[in-house]
């Protein structure tokens, strides 16, 4: 049964289709907001890397990480972790 659980844990946080989607809705929300990996890297003190990573979906972030990229973005990570947002900012844009 514990094997079972541990199981699951990990393809929870191996959910490769949710990572994707999250590093799509980062990189989305960054260039909307005029900024560069670099730029954003700085504000939360990573390397450049690690966004590379998390927009690529390599890399699961913590919330800590997230929440940090959310204000560096001038947003709550409730708006962070809305993938519908994603299409309020690109249809406003195109409008």
């Amino acid at each position: 049964m514990a094997e079972k659980v541990a199981k699951n844990r990990k393809s929870y946080l191996k959910d490769e289709r949710f990572l994707k989607e999250l590093g799509e809705q980062i990189r989305t929300v960054r260039k909307s907001k005029c900024f560069t990996q670099e730029e954003l890297a700085n504000a939360i003190n990573v390397d450049i890397s690690q966004i590379s990573r998390l927009e690529r979906g390599i890399l699961n972030a913590s919330i800590s990480m997230l929440k940090e990229i959310a204000t560096a973005l001038n947003m709550s990570l409730n708006e962070l972790l809305d993938f519908n947002y994603t299409q309020e900012l690109l249809d406003n844009k195109i409008r």
